[in-house]
């Protein structure tokens, strides 16, 4: 019976309704529109009538409610189109803004979520602390967001003034304060007509880890699934449909992020997951092995590349039908040309921007313009930074390098980087002081740390325990040598400067503050007998030492970091893209 219900509302939808990018109103006048309605409503109660005959399940002509949840998650700071690999004028809300619109017009019930990480990506957002992507989901109005760990990349503060810029509520059951009050609300229900809608927040408790340890230290981040077991029965006697905004992430393993949530936490029928970035074709379905109850997971993607799109179809407090989509906002492809011009065309429809919002980002986008627009170099080929979470990067050699030439004159012997730290390629050509904006968007500082030799063999371990693609992953500078064993997780060998590694002395180290303070999970950085932070950004250190260079650079890696099982290590780097 559901799968009936669910055929005649696509068949009628293919029919009547035309696709998310044209106007109904140009093919459908307000009778007809009606008429189908009326049609549709008809059908479906008969439907119900004869299935109650052969089917256990709701009482016959129980209506089914159809919901719209549209989402994103990871923005990261990307209000308006940008460039992303091979083409240019991709994303940006302006696009998304027309989607949600069109939408909105042709459904009456209609949510629009977002899981977090709003914060930390180009310049149009990182100078103004995200206001413009606020303002952006204000005007598209959005329902809700969860709080995601990039939230507190800035101090608590700056958080707490974009909760009041928003004109919709940040949400996180699980974030309290030391004394014990939630830092945000928990959940809100939503209501439409015949159904209600339970939202609850969730924030990845790695957080703990991987935020800025200054911006969260009267901050506890509890179990997510724990807390999400003490709520989710209240929220089921509230509503018929129960939703976790979730920024948790999703991954191989059922006992991580999302998949763990849905498996260990019964009644939760929807969850809109972000934080792991990661592209779906479908959602995916985890079914409560006691009850039959299934939990549908989604994300879309990262930077707005993409609207994800779930349609549930409601009957007596279950969910008997979902349809998924991923409509993309402008992505194209490359095409060469027989004269050899490069086209790039729009992978599926053409998306329109929305003028008035083009015009509210407008201000934003002319000062950095003219604030970033100086060249300071150039790049013979293109640095990419695929791969910095993996292995060696010739865009990590380079950053790590310039904070070793920087600290220089204090004997520093080698220099860190975290390879989540970098997040753009530096492209061929021309560098402006935007590219430094955008491969480094965190606003870090350049630390020396003197560490003993026990601590730095507790680095160099915790190094080589790290799983491919985390962002921790270390980028090192020139002066180190190291091999990691992938199988045994520990270091072999480690040249510092020519010389073996020496667990009786003590060395500096230069890296980011945001290392230094124990991020990623670089605690043992917190027991060096020595800190001096130079107060220099590594964004203005890196142009420096272009500019040192002589301006033009070309990438190319020198063996820093190595694996003595390169087959094992291929295939954890498989595993993990």
């Amino acid at each position: 019976m559901p799968s009936s219900i669910y055929l005649l509302y696509s068949l009628l939808r293919t029919v009547y309704y035309p696709p998310y990018f044209a106007h109904e109103d140009s093919v459908m006048n307000a009778s007809t529109k009606r008429l189908v309605n009326f049609t549709a409503a008809v059908l479906v109660g008969l439907l119900l009538a004869c299935s109650s005959m052969n089917e256990a399940g709701p009482p016959s002509g129980s209506p089914v409610h159809h919901l719209v949840v549209l989402h994103t998650n990871d923005t990261h700071g990307h209000p308006v189109k940008f460039f992303k690999a091979p083409a240019p004028d991709v994303g940006g809300l302006a696009a998304r803004a027309t989607i949600v619109k069109r939408i909105r017009g042709q459904s009456k019930n209609v949510l629009v979520l977002d899981a977090g990480d709003i914060n930390t990506g180009r310049p149009e957002s990182n100078l103004f602390k995200a206001r413009p992507d606020i303002e952006g989901f204000n005007y598209i109005g959005y329902d809700a967001m969860a709080i995601g760990n990039h939230e507190f990349d800035n101090a608590l503060d700056v958080l707490k003034e974009q909760m009041k810029l928003a004109d919709f509520p940040f949400l996180s059951a699980n974030v309290r304060t030391k004394q014990g009050e939630l830092l945000t609300l928990p959940y809100i229900i939503k209501e439409f007509d015949g159904f209600k809608v339970a939202i609850f927040g969730l924030t990845t408790k790695e957080t703990e880890f991987v935020a800025h340890q200054e911006n969260i230290r009267d901050l506890v981040f509890q179990d997510e699934v724990e807390v999400a077991k003490q709520l989710v029965p209240e929220l089921k006697k509230q509503a018929d449909v129960v939703i976790a905004l979730a920024h948790m992430g999703i991954y191989n393993s059922s006992e991580l992020g999302s998949k763990r949530l849905a498996s260990e936490v019964s009644g939760i029928d929807l969850i809109v997951d972000g934080h792991s970035h990661t592209k779906l074709d479908a959602p995916i379905v985890m079914t409560d092995p006691e009850s039959g109850h299934k939990t549908l997971i989604v994300q879309a993607w990262k930077w707005g590349l993409v609207l994800g799109r779930v349609d549930l179809f409601i009957q007596e407090k279950r969910v008997i039908e979902y349809e998924f989509e991923a409509i993309p906002i402008n992505l194209k492809e490359i095409e060469k040309k027989p004269d050899g011009a490069m086209v790039y065309p729009i992978i599926g429809e053409e998306i329109p921007e929305d003028p008035k919002l083009v015009r509210l980002m407008k201000p934003y986008v002319d000062r950095v313009n003219s604030l970033l627009s100086k060249v300071i170099g150039q790049a013979e080929e293109t640095f990419s930074y695929r791969g910095v979470r993996k292995r060696e990067n010739a865009l990590g050699d380079l950053v790590a390098d310039s904070m070793l030439w920087y600290t220089k004159y204090m004997g520093v012997d080698f220099a860190l980087q975290n390879g989540g730290g970098i997040r753009a390629d530096l492209p061929k050509g021309p560098i402006t002081q935007r590219s430094m904006h955008e491969i480094l968007p965190f606003d870090n500082s350049v630390v020396v740390l003197t560490l003993d030799g026990a601590t730095v063999r507790s680095l160099f371990d915790y190094m080589a325990s790290m799983s491919s693609g985390e962002g921790g992953f270390p980028q090192v500078s020139a002066g180190l040598s190291i091999t990691l064993n992938t199988l045994t997780k520990k270091y072999e060998k480690i040249m510092i400067n020519g010389e073996p590694f020496d667990p009786g002395r003590t060395y500096k180290v230069a890296t980011n503050s945001y290392l230094a303070a124990g991020g990623d999970g670089y605690r043992m950085l917190l027991n060096g007998l020595h800190s001096y932070d130079s107060s220099a950004s590594l964004r203005d250190v890196l142009i420096r030492y272009i500019e040192h260079l002589g301006g033009t650079i070309k990438p190319h890696i020198s063996g820093r970091i190595n694996f003595t099982d390169q087959r094992t290590h291929s295939e954890s780097m498989q595993k993990a893209a």
